[in-house]
């Protein structure tokens, strides 16, 4: 375990998938290894005052186990100087996760990073002062993340509402953009993946990995989601891959966007940067990177698995 030997844990109740048994099963797994812990669990939702007592308490490594927005403002409190941040799976999507730990319980994953953990450089991305941890979709993919979160709440009248506005959208607006120094390109969507979720970088790349869709209309749309739904959507032809730390955006109107599977609207200019460490996790050696197929695959292929 390393120098960890103070651990606070924020457990997410009201998120709908934890346990109301959560705290007890935490206070349980860190007693087995004999560190001070304390848990704060949630049920209305009050996160952000957990999760500030947590670090004001001065701990080695604070769990939190939550969605992916309150594992990101986990991130942001802790910094790259603060105590060790476990993002553990208690949300809706789990990209970040995923990412770190794999596709398991959030139990399991403590379990092992309490016996085996390591610390790890978190990096991750900006724009317009939001931050994303796994990765950022602008453009049209971005459009039918709405329809697929109502097919998933069970309301095909709004998801069909919302298709139709997607496929009138898809392609009537294209991006302009520029990675770092390259020339300007034009395409329906940029893809930004953060080296902890990405098979193509290490945990040491100081880059994002961005990758250019160009499509010209419906056809080739399908033919990318097919791809992605049976290989690496990267060997698509329409993609054009790059390493990147500084990216410029633009288009006509609003740029319809996914951050870490939270869908946002930016103005008509957007500015991305790398930043090489955004907080430090704390995670056993050689986890896989098991959230970008959950990110972006789902988005792009044709219907879900």
């Amino acid at each position: 375990m390393g120098g960890v030997r103070k651990v606070e844990v924020v457990i997410n109740l009201a998120s709908g998938s934890v346990s109301p048994d959560a705290a007890a099963e935490a206070e349980a797994i860190v007693s087995r290894f004999g560190v001070e812990a304390r848990v704060c669990a949630s049920e209305t939702g009050d996160l952000d005052r957990c999760l500030r007592a947590a670090i004001d308490a001065g701990p080695d490594l604070l769990a939190v186990v939550a969605g992916d927005g309150t594992a990101r403002r986990a991130a942001e409190l802790c910094g790259a100087d603060g105590p060790l941040l476990a993002p553990l799976a208690g949300g809706t999507m789990n990209m970040l996760p995923h990412a770190i730990y794999g596709r398991r319980p959030w139990q399991a994953a403590f379990e092992d990073l309490l016996e085996r953990g390591e610390t790890h450089p978190l990096a991750g991305g900006m724009v317009e002062g939001r931050l994303f941890l796994v990765a950022a979709i602008f453009g049209a993919p971005a459009l039918w993340a709405p329809a697929r979160e109502a097919v998933r709440e069970g309301k095909a009248g709004l998801a069909l509402q919302r298709a139709r506005t997607a496929w009138r959208r898809a392609f009537s607006a294209r991006l302009r953009y520029i990675i770092d120094d390259g020339p300007r390109e034009k395409g329906e969507a940029v893809v930004f993946m953060c080296p902890t979720a990405s098979r193509r970088l290490s945990d040491d790349d100081q880059a994002l990995e961005a990758a250019g869709l160009d499509l010209h209309g419906a056809l080739e749309a399908v033919r990318l989601g097919l791809t992605a739904a049976v290989g690496d959507w990267r060997d698509d032809p329409s993609v054009d891959l790059a390493r990147c730390r500084q990216a410029r955006i633009w288009a006509a109107s609003g740029i319809p966007a996914l951050l870490d599977g939270e869908s946002v609207q930016l103005g008509s200019l957007a500015e991305v940067s790398f930043l090489p460490q955004v907080a430090r996790i704390y995670a056993p050696p050689d986890e896989p990177a098991g959230a970008e197929r959950d990110v972006v695959a789902s988005v792009l292929r044709p219907e879900d698995e």
